[in-house]
């Protein structure tokens, strides 16, 4: 029978208990599993990020199958209990019950709008995309999801603690048809008016608790954040006020995208030829590149230890179909020829600009250890926008 009834659980509700429970403990092993991954190799960070990318996925797996079987249960009748006199007992095996109800839905759903909020690595294996609709690249979202998501964590552990402890206690002391009304739908119990709203009620005291740690509790920012960037200016023809310099690229199939801080732009530019030169200086240490800003700084990739400046040195020219500035990009010790088409908006003494263009990362020696783009792709997007005033 497909569907409970007063003394037993359907096939239905068994198979959604079951299926929820593999996935669950599936997604808690691989993310205790990662969590003691080394990272000190390439080849290691490739595989902490596969062993993440399964954990995800498997928790979106186990939040949508957890809430199928929440729905399913509340339009089913609840198979009375086998001890209705032991009301203490009952009370916290509904309390129980609640809080892990709670904790299939609270902990894979903070943990997908954490990953939806930073920029890092190792995404979802699934082709719907990465983030949730209205969650912002933000580190505060980001910190507060993943508080809430480590200490839904605890609540998790303790929930399928006491609900295993009294599964065995009924099969082994109380010797009852609890466990056998969850395996093999025996019916059990006397078919009464059962339940009260004081169990839900404390386990939504528990989750209001638990979420309001996170979003109240002071978070730290989440790896590899950094303030938002924002260029320094310096004498030349035009005075940068203010502008950003990112990068976007692919790992593992999914877009990361981070930014760099601190660089400066000498720009001469003359309005009547449509002419001028631009020397971009771009400290390498001041990337950000979300959860693989450590492994992205390293010798595989940017080596900012050994080369720790990036300048970009070009003549602009209108080349007809719109301004391009021609020259080399100077990084990681490699010297590279690189174009940036991009638009340019004079009113009075204040331009805007904006620009982009793509580049190889194996142009620059980046990734040598990584032959194909299976894991990071070859191509790095480069945006850069910014608001110059003129120099005096």
């Amino acid at each position: 029978m497909i569907a409970n009834t007063a003394t037993s659980y359907g096939s239905l509700a068994r198979a959604l208990h079951w299926l929820t429970a593999l996935l669950i403990l599936s997604a808690l092993g691989l993310g205790l599993y990662a969590g003691n991954l080394p990272s000190g190799s390439d080849a290691e960070v490739a595989r902490l990020a596969s062993v993440f990318s399964l954990h995800k996925t498997i928790g979106v797996a186990a939040f949508f199958t957890a809430l199928v079987r929440i729905v399913w249960a509340l339009v089913q009748p609840r198979p009375a209990p086998l001890h209705p006199e032991r009301r203490a007992e009952t009370l916290a095996a509904e309390v129980v019950h609640w809080a892990l109800y709670g904790a299939m839905l609270v902990m894979p759903l903070s943990g997908w709008v954490y990953h939806s909020a930073v920029a890092g690595f190792a995404p979802i294996l699934w082709p719907f995309g990465q983030a949730l609709p209205l969650v912002p690249l933000s580190e505060a979202v980001a910190g507060a999801a993943k508080a809430v998501h480590h200490t839904s964590a605890l609540v998790l552990y303790a929930a399928i603690g006491l609900h295993v402890l009294g599964a065995l206690k009924h099969a082994l002391i109380d010797r009852d048809a609890t466990l056998a009304r969850m395996t093999r739908g025996v019916a059990g119990g006397i078919a009464t008016r059962h339940g009260s709203l004081a169990a839900p009620v404390l386990a939504l005291m528990v989750w209001a608790a638990v979420i309001g740690f996170g979003v109240f509790a002071p978070a730290g920012k989440p790896p590899g954040a950094a303030p938002a960037p924002v260029a320094s200016a310096t004498e030349a023809g035009w005075t940068v006020t203010e502008g950003t310099l990112g990068i976007a690229l692919k790992q593992m199939g999914a877009e990361v995208s981070g930014s760099f801080t601190g660089w400066t732009a000498e720009i001469d530019y003359d309005e009547a030829t449509r002419t001028g030169a631009v020397t971009v200086s771009i400290p390498v240490t001041g990337l950000t590149l979300g959860s693989v800003t450590p492994q992205a700084l390293g010798p595989e990739f940017f080596d900012a230890e050994t080369h720790p400046t990036a300048v970009f040195s070009a003549q602009i020219a209108d080349e007809g179909a719109g301004l391009v500035a021609t020259g080399t990009l100077d990084l990681r010790g490699m010297t590279v020829p690189a174009t940036l088409p991009f638009t340019l908006g004079i009113e009075g003494d204040t331009a805007t600009m904006a620009g982009s263009t793509t580049l190889d990362r194996r142009d620059f020696g980046m990734g040598a250890s990584y032959g194909d783009e299976t894991t990071v792709g070859f191509t790095v997007q480069v945006d850069v926008a910014l608001t110059a005033v003129r120099a005096p």
